[in-house]
């Protein structure tokens, strides 16, 4: 059996729902929690787990999480059964750590423990020649999703919106550009007349 992957986006859930989300909860640990709910981190055991916009995170989930990076254990929220995993975490932000540990807004201990292998990704518009390669893969996967096989490229007009564009929501905001001149393309190619205004 392959490994097991699971992303978690700290920013799409409230504090306890997240919580809940990574290390489960017993029936009736809050309102709504009509059964027992195994978490991320138990799913996960043996695994990895992708921890998205973890900057977002709030000061009590930061504390549970260096728990379980520290001695693989943790509670089920309302519960008191202690879990033993062994989970790989690779955690994502586009926030800086460093200046919100200044600020007392993210766990210093937490830093150290995820900082173990850090790969620092500059802003798109500092690598353009990443855009070409970038508008390939969205293209080719949101035509797939839309059903739109019959289109076959990016025309040169268009190719050259997007190089010089800064990008201030980065590979994200290509993403939603890329789908939106799919949407407003008729042909077989994309060119610049499909892109949104603020690109051209």
């Amino acid at each position: 059996a392959l490994p097991i992957f699971v992303a978690v986006n700290c920013a799409a859930l409230p504090d306890q729902l997240l919580e809940s989300e990574l290390f489960g909860h017993e029936k009736g640990a809050f309102t709504g929690a009509d059964r027992r709910r195994t978490g991320r981190f138990e799913q996960c055991d043996g695994g990895t787990i992708f921890l998205d916009e973890i900057g977002d995170m709030a000061p009590i989930v930061q504390a549970k999480v260096l728990r379980v990076l520290q001695e693989q254990k943790f509670e089920r929220v309302g519960g008191n059964e202690t879990i033993t995993t062994d989970v790989r975490i690779v955690a994502a932000t586009n926030r800086n750590l460093e200046e919100m540990v200044a600020e007392g807004e993210f766990r210093d201990d937490l830093l150290y423990r995820l900082n173990g292998f850090t790969i620092n990704l500059p802003p798109l518009r500092q690598r353009a020649e990443d855009i070409p390669d970038l508008i390939e893969y969205f293209l080719g996967r949101a035509s797939r999703e839309m059903r739109k096989s019959d289109l076959v490229g990016v025309a040169h007009d268009a190719l050259a919106a997007m190089r010089a564009y800064a990008w201030p929501g980065n590979v994200r905001q290509l993403q939603s550009v890329v789908r939106q001149a799919i949407i407003n393309t008729t042909g077989t190619v994309v060119d610049a007349s499909a892109l949104p205004e603020f690109v051209r």
